[in-house]
């Protein structure tokens, strides 16, 4: 097929690995954000994505560049938006993003475009809130221009499953548009799944973060037991994975990050609300997951208390701040709660992590490992990256409380576990 020329709006963990897919298949794209410094960073060719080197960035420079401008787009073939759809504070659906980059979208919408929408979302946004904006253009969805809905899946810090392996949902609002869609990603993706209209694909993304969410949710709550319990939830779990049928294994943690977890039960229970539905199972889980950084502080507490020592003024460490190992995102890190919980208790919080430098909110930079670790009351593994030797922290530290399980098999006094 012809090379096309795609527009990706949003160059974030989710814009810019699409860009660079789509450039690499030999296509021209042009990225469009409205952060000066992700621009520079393009057009120097320095990556600020784990998943993306800055050779790969310099090497596609003649084929992929950024912009501010939407008068670029009007050239596109077709046009990604990938924008945040974060939460407001009373935890509903926040569209500014999207209802803003669709407007400015509308003002240069050409004939024969192809849209697609792949921010997470309710069912029914691109159908009731995307294409009446983009048809304020004059142009017609489904007979002037093509639109879709296609769910992101990219997952950051892996490497097993990448854009071109991961099997790709596309929806359109047509047959004729979810063709489109399918013909474009075919570019760049080994299967497209095509599903019968935008409603199922913006729900397909929904599920599949929500059944995470539900059973994270169980091994927290169950965690939680096992403490009163006086059993290790870590040696039930893996006693539960060797079932080798009916059983799928999940992890407790500190609670979930990343933008699509967290959020995702609560899109879903704002549009059953709309329909007199609750999903009150879906948003337990959601509630269970964002207690979870109370229930990690008072094993801080409790651990504290054991020695003797109050939260005021002890020296915590805190190891890892990003929501998950590998990776630099503090998008709803569970980290994140925790310091501002320990800090309104008194604690003398530092933290360690060799993916993300400074906590700027907080006032913090990540402070050597052995810095940290010097004078420290407790050392908590609340992220659990690669780089670490938690072994040794198990070795120097007075007391470890350890979040992620990281030392489960290890007989160590000073160690408490989820």
């Amino acid at each position: 097929m012809a090379a096309r020329r795609v527009g990706i709006i949003g160059l974030g963990y989710v814009g810019l690995p699409l860009g660079v897919a789509f450039a690499e298949a030999g296509h021209e794209v042009i990225g469009l954000d409205a952060d000066p410094r992700k621009l520079e960073a393009i057009g120097e060719g320095r990556s600020y994505i784990e998943d993306v080197p800055s050779q790969t960035l310099t090497a596609l420079s003649d084929r992929l560049r950024a912009t501010s401008s939407y008068e670029d787009l009007k050239q596109c073939d077709a046009i990604v938006i990938c924008v945040p759809t974060p939460l407001t504070s009373s935890r509903e659906p926040d569209l500014t993003h999207l209802v803003d980059s669709s407007t400015s979208l509308a003002g240069v919408l050409q004939n024969g475009q192809l849209v697609v929408l792949e921010s997470t979302t309710y069912p029914g946004t691109t159908r009731e809130r995307l294409m009446p904006i983009l048809e304020e253009s004059g142009l017609a969805a489904g007979r002037d221009f093509h639109l879709a809905f296609s769910p992101e899946r990219i997952d950051p810090g892996r490497t097993d499953y990448t854009v071109r392996t991961t099997p790709k949902v596309v929806g359109g609002l047509t047959e004729e548009c979810t063709e489109a869609g399918a013909s474009l990603y075919g570019e760049i993706c080994d299967e497209v799944v095509r599903v019968s209209g935008p409603e199922p694909a913006e729900l397909t993304k929904l599920l599949e973060n929500i059944f995470r969410s539900v059973n994270i949710a169980l091994v927290n709550e169950l965690s939680m037991l096992c403490e009163r319990l006086g059993i290790d939830i870590w040696e039930v779990i893996d006693a539960a994975a060797t079932k080798p049928f009916g059983f799928m294994r999940f992890d407790p943690g500190p609670g979930m990050g990343g933008h699509c977890l967290p959020v995702d039960p609560f899109y879903l229970a704002y549009k059953a609300r709309e329909q007199d539905f609750y999903t009150e199972f879906i948003e337990l889980a959601g509630k269970i997951n964002q207690n979870q950084p109370h229930f990690c502080v008072a094993r801080i507490e409790h651990a504290l208390n054991d020695v003797s020592k109050p939260v005021r003024d002890s020296k915590v460490l805190i190891l890892g701040v990003s929501y998950k190992g590998g990776v630099g995102d503090i998008r709803e890190s569970p980290a994140l709660k925790i310091i501002k919980l320990l800090r309104e208790r008194g604690a003398d919080v530092h933290y360690h992590d060799p993916h993300v430098a400074a906590l700027a909110d907080f006032g913090l930079e990540s402070v050597d490992l052995d810095d940290g670790m010097r004078g420290a009351d407790l050392v908590c593994i609340v992220t659990a990256h690669p780089e670490v030797d938690h072994d040794r922290v198990v070795a120097e530290a007075p007391l470890v409380v350890d979040f992620r399980g990281v030392t489960r098999g290890k007989s160590a006094r000073n160690v408490v576990r989820l």
